[in-house]
């Protein structure tokens, strides 16, 4: 039977988020979860939640969270924007900034969505290649370009860049935006925070999912000059006012406000990946070093099983 509407309909190969088993003996890897639980006081938000709450709509600015956020980070609260978790907070941020016919430049081997918004977007991008040690080289970026996207640390190598790299990576592109996804930067890696200030043309993405225990929740958010943020809000606000629920909102804040816990957790699960890692080296594994929490793990002599 002739369909012609097939013909109008979007194709496009999407991302495959990891699978999330239901039998109770299995630990799961492949999504980076965190392995403790969240901060007491976010589970004390949960005990106490009252349900009746659920029939209103949340605070579509978020303004309790947003202002917890500026002041962990010292940026004003006009600085911090919420999203679904950071999947949302990015796809949103290449809707609003990614707006030229030149390409947008991300590294080769990284988180495997880049490619699925460039193309659902339709934005033009170009893949830079990683040295034979897996490094981003900062000079590959020197070129005309419609904007950068840049992971530190880097998934799935796990290795992270100085602000050094990143103050130059932003120096020499201050004619597009830059993007910072700083989705495990908690477990050692240097933040571009500190760089705010300087460059009003750079975001940088935070998640809730990783360090924080709250993959469950979906909270991400990005800082980022006045400019960016309102153009992100004007974005979020032209097809869904409410991309986070109340019980996001509130267990993010309390999250934040614990950073005893947070300090500790993070702590942590690097103790336990240098300690893993040190093991596959003794066992002849070749691991590169990360300021995640995974590795990146080969063998010099086996292949892994597809």
């Amino acid at each position: 039977m002739d369909k012609p509407f097939l013909d109008k309909l979007r194709k496009i190969d999407p991302y495959v988020p990891g699978e999330q088993p239901q039998a109770a003996d299995i630990i799961k890897l492949n999504a980076n979860e965190n392995p403790y639980p969240p901060a007491p006081c976010v589970q004390e938000i949960l005990r106490r939640f009252d349900a009746a709450q659920l029939a209103l709509y949340p605070d579509a600015n978020g303004k309790a969270l947003k202002s917890t956020l500026a002041g962990r980070f010292g940026v004003k609260p006009a600085q911090v924007f919420l999203g679904n978790g950071s999947d949302d907070v990015l796809a949103l941020a290449f809707q609003a900034f990614f707006c030229s016919d030149r390409p947008v430049l991300y590294p080769d081997i990284t988180y495997s969505f880049y490619p699925v918004w460039c193309n659902l977007f339709r934005i033009p991008y170009e893949t830079v290649p990683l040295d034979g040690d897996f490094r981003v080289r900062v000079r590959d970026y020197d070129q005309p370009n419609g904007g950068v996207i840049l992971p530190n640390p880097n998934a799935p190598t796990g290795r992270g860049v100085t602000l050094d790299f990143l103050e130059d990576l932003l120096q020499h592109n201050q004619d597009c935006v830059v993007i910072i996804d700083e989705a495990y930067v908690d477990f050692g890696a240097q933040s571009a925070v500190p760089l705010l200030g300087k460059y009003e043309n750079l975001l940088v993405v935070q998640t809730m999912s990783k360090s924080r225990s709250l993959a469950g929740m979906r909270i991400g958010y990005a800082l980022g000059s006045e400019v960016l943020i309102s153009t992100l809000e004007a974005v979020k606000n032209s097809y869904n006012s409410y991309t986070m629920d109340v019980l996001a909102l509130a267990a993010g804040q309390a999250s934040v406000e614990d950073e005893r816990y947070f300090q500790e957790t993070c702590r942590r699960v690097a103790e336990t990946r240098d300690r893993s890692a040190a093991a596959l080296r003794g066992l002849g594994f070749t691991v590169l070093p990360s300021l995640t929490n995974f590795l990146f793990v080969t063998h010099p002599k086996k292949e892994a099983p597809v």
